[in-house]
């Protein structure tokens, strides 16, 4: 037993144990996990950038290329952080092996927080990533770090909460694969990665207001640029909003057993 588990009391030696088992789960393929969407996220940067940088300004004093990095590493931050959770139950219920989570004393809530814990930290560790990468090409500020981290924490946070939910739902890898390629992709270029929602007619300006991955996205800009499409403060309640109603629904469903116990 090493220092941290000595330091951790013993209800929820449990929930550290199972965090550590999610967190080694997408370690042990790191090529695939982490390093496979930062290469990703450098295409679309490199492809982007060249195209568009002598055409496209969005904010004032902003290069298109410094514009487009934090909208692709929020983009991977919540693709990453919904797949960690949603692939591991989806996983785990095929295998048969989520049984032996389940017969452990480990209560719904603790469930919830282990799985919601290893991806967040598998987004943050995308997105850092990314970002390591991106200012080699790029010199890009940061004006409110603390904005920075809360869109990327409650970000994280959300499409773990949702990835949990699609985990719980889905019976087959199919059905997963459902909801990255008709909601979690769709909802992610539609929301501002590559453009300011004010260069689209208002009619689809009112339409991005209505997509929770525009206030993720915009928020998260903000913290590098100072500027934004809406108020962070606006993102920020809304984005908390989603999170906290996506919590209740997966904690209900954790809570009920559904689809989980036969």
């Amino acid at each position: 037993m090493n220092i941290i588990d000595d330091l951790i009391s013993p209800q929820w030696r449990g929930t550290y144990t199972l965090f550590k088992k999610e967190l080694f789960r997408f370690w042990r393929v790191a090529f695939q996990t982490v390093a496979s969407p930062v290469l990703t996220s450098l295409l679309y940067l490199l492809i982007f950038s060249h195209v568009l940088e002598n055409h496209v300004q969005v904010y004032e004093g902003v290069p298109y290329k410094a514009f487009l990095i934090p909208g692709l590493i929020m983009m991977s931050l919540l693709q990453n952080a919904f797949a960690n959770s949603s692939s591991s139950l989806v996983q785990s219920k095929i295998m048969g092996s989520i049984v032996f989570v389940l017969l452990t004393p480990l209560s719904y809530v603790q469930f919830f927080i282990a799985f919601l814990a290893a991806a967040i930290i598998r987004g943050f560790l995308v997105g850092l990533s990314i970002y390591l990468v991106a200012i080699w090409f790029v010199d890009l500020s940061i004006v409110h770090p603390l904005w920075i981290f809360i869109f990327a924490l409650l970000g994280s946070a959300l499409l773990g909460t949702f990835g949990i939910i699609a985990g719980i739902w889905s019976d087959k890898f199919d059905q997963m694969a459902a909801f990255q390629n008709f909601v979690i992709m769709p909802l992610t270029f539609l929301s501002g990665v590559f453009y300011s929602i004010h260069s689209l007619p208002p009619f689809w300006q009112a339409v991005s207001k209505f997509n929770p991955f525009f206030y993720m996205i915009d928020g998260f800009r903000y913290g590098f640029f100072g500027q934004s499409d809406i108020s962070p403060w606006l993102s920020f309640v809304v984005v908390l909003a989603f999170l906290l109603g996506l919590a209740w629904l997966a904690l209900k469903m954790l809570k009920s057993g559904y689809k989980l116990r036969a």
